[in-house]
């Protein structure tokens, strides 16, 4: 069985470092491609002809290999070894243990998961439309400039932006709004906190609008498709965390179950 791990070393993960996740899957007997700044994640994940696909990296960039995974209806392995690591927490991973997870490749138990699309753009985690998406935006904007304030350059701008309203046609619904959020499968809120998901094979989106500024209540519904429609022929968004801009109407679709993620096996009661 071919086995195949890409490594993402300029992920945010200092601790291991990428040679120790390196060593450590070869001597598994995993074959392991480093990532450099020309490579292109998709195709190198394609070219590897594996049985078993993994990523080490962050969630924008687990949901590129996850979609190759899906085209070649092969399984997926998960290592938490970016900055936030949303999927791998939602999973049950333990996001400060990427070497413990390499046991997914040996021993992994499969699970069925949903992934979600916006038009034909995997995503794991959520897509955002608005206030966030233009915080990411920006932050990556500042980030090419090698700014090194560029986090806090693109937060003060976002604060200045918060009391504006962007306008959004959803299923045909008029809707203003600072914030629009399409998840795949049902978060828990605290304000402008995203919280975790207690379940990733519902077969459902969720989309989230907040209302208010003191106190912020959400506006929730499910469903398996959605369409968001613009004034601009191309939105700003954050898909999974990463900048995107995508052109209107954007599709959202879920496709129940659609990725064969293999887990560590849980480990034994003491």
């Amino acid at each position: 069985m071919q086995r195949f791990l890409i490594v993402n070393p300029r992920a945010g993960t200092d601790s291991p470092s990428s040679e120790e996740l390196i060593d450590a899957a070869r001597a598994r007997g995993i074959s392991v491609h480093v990532l450099e700044e020309a490579d292109d994640l998709p195709n190198v994940a394609r070219a590897a002809d594996a049985d078993v696909l993994g990523m080490a990296g962050g969630d924008g960039s687990l949901a590129a290999v996850a979609n190759v995974a899906v085209e070649q209806h092969v399984a997926f392995v998960c290592i938490p070894f970016g900055t936030r690591n949303h999927f791998a927490r939602d999973v049950g991973l333990d996001r400060d243990d990427p070497i413990g997870a390499l046991a997914a490749f040996d021993e992994g138990e499969e699970r069925r998961v949903d992934v979600a699309r916006a038009n034909d753009r995997l995503f794991l985690n959520n897509v955002s439309l608005g206030i966030y998406a233009r915080l990411v935006h920006r932050r990556e904007h500042h980030r090419r400039r090698r700014d090194a304030l560029a986090r806090l350059r693109a937060l003060a701008l976002t604060v200045q932006d918060r009391g504006r309203q962007q306008h959004f046609t959803i299923d045909g619904e008029h809707v203003r709004a600072q914030l629009v959020l399409v998840a795949n499968n049902s978060y828990t809120f605290d304000l402008f906190s995203l919280g975790e998901r207690e379940r990733l094979d519902e077969g459902k989106l969720h989309l989230y609008i907040p209302h208010g500024l003191r106190r912020v209540t959400w506006e929730e519904r499910s469903c398996t498709e959605l369409e968001i429609e613009a004034t601009q022929p191309r939105l700003r968004t954050a898909v999974d965390g990463e900048p995107e801009e995508l052109h209107a109407p954007i599709r959202f679709r879920i496709e129940p179950r659609g990725l064969r993620l293999l887990v560590p096996p849980a480990p034994e009661p003491e």
